[in-house]
């Protein structure tokens, strides 16, 4: 719910936009306005993968994130390796991609739940 008013911006905006691209000034502002949305969604790429990729992360100097190597997940690694050899390598699409890497971490999840379900109620009898 939260992104409904950013799709109602974009879609009722859109048709204006390209009129507005002859305007100098509003072709400049809007210019920045992308080099800013750009910025923001790097840093959230960044932060998700580092919250993906390790453990633990703690904020260090200048309120810089900096991983833990020692709570690297290899198995997360191993994902992000895959996919990005499927998208830049094979030149597969996203959504190709993430319904091949979907596929494949869905029933390797569904086991590790299982597993980890099964020693429990195993070490609780």
């Amino acid at each position: 719910m939260t992104f409904v008013p950013c799709f109602v911006f974009i879609f009722l905006g859109a048709p204006y936009v390209e009129r507005l691209r002859g305007n100098r000034a509003l072709s400049a502002a809007l210019a920045g306005v992308t080099a800013a949305v750009v910025g923001v969604i790097a840093n959230l790429a960044l932060y998700f993968a580092l919250a993906t990729l390790f453990g633990t992360v703690e904020p260090g100097p200048l309120a810089v994130l900096v991983p833990d190597p020692a709570t690297l997940r290899p198995v997360a690694v191993a994902i992000a390796l895959v996919a990005g050899v499927l998208v830049f390598a094979l030149r597969w699409s996203v959504l190709r991609t993430l319904g091949v890497m979907l596929a494949g971490t869905v029933p390797f999840l569904s086991f590790v739940v299982e597993r980890r379900t099964t020693r429990d109620l195993r070490a609780a009898a």
